[in-house]
């Protein structure tokens, strides 16, 4: 059974019926529905301009990094600021409008566990930035439109941390964290080979343990 007593609609000063729903789920299908039903609330509140027909749903068990993510067709001649011609994109391609246009919010289950419901809502927000880019240029990205477009729906631009990484990186003369990684790496099986940023020391690698 989930635990999901972290999140707290009084984290979040609109306390909307949408809200404490949210704040409650406790499946996967609960879950994409009440970021559906807030995502809608939200694009009316912060005028986001977002088609949510051809946004499709997921929630993602393995993701250890980001909190959402939105899943799309890369299109090599799409940039932030040149609005797409999805139709003349499509003929060139030979692929129907609705395949591009189509995209997925990939909503990530330990994150939603993790988060209190103000940072879940914000992570929310921070996608359909990234969706109202999609579908008006075609790609998306975090620069400086981006940027802006995030701090106006008052979205966080990165994203908490919320799983323990696999191995901590720590400089060897004064102790401080110099990396993380979630998984084996290259970094991690050859950490002698580097220095710290710090004090240009040896780089010591410590695996958490559950």
């Amino acid at each position: 059974m989930s635990d999901s007593r972290q999140l707290s609609p009084d984290t979040d000063p609109e306390d909307s019926p949408t809200v404490r729903a949210l704040a409650h789920a406790g499946t996967h299908e609960e879950l994409i529905l009440g970021s559906r039903a807030y995502c809608r609330e939200a694009a009316r509140e912060y005028d986001i301009d977002v088609a949510f027909s051809p946004v499709d749903w997921e929630v993602s068990t393995r993701a250890k990094r980001r909190a959402a993510a939105v899943k799309r067709p890369k299109l090599s001649t799409a940039e932030v600021g040149e609005p797409m011609d999805w139709q003349r994109a499509a003929d060139r391609l030979g692929r129907p409008v609705e395949d591009l246009r189509t995209c997925t919010l990939s909503l990530t289950w330990d994150a939603y566990q993790s988060f209190d419901v103000g940072e879940w809502t914000s992570t929310l927000r921070h996608e359909l930035v990234h969706v109202e880019q999609f579908q008006r240029y075609g790609t998306t990205d975090h620069g400086p439109a981006f940027r802006e477009r995030a701090a106006a729906v008052d979205a966080t631009v990165r994203c908490p941390p919320f799983a323990d990484p696999k191995y901590v990186l720590t400089c060897a003369e004064c102790g401080n964290v110099v990396g993380r990684r979630y998984r084996d790496c290259k970094l991690v099986r050859e950490h002698d080979q580097y220095h710290s940023s710090c004090c240009g020391a040896d780089v010591a690698c410590s695996e958490e343990r559950e």
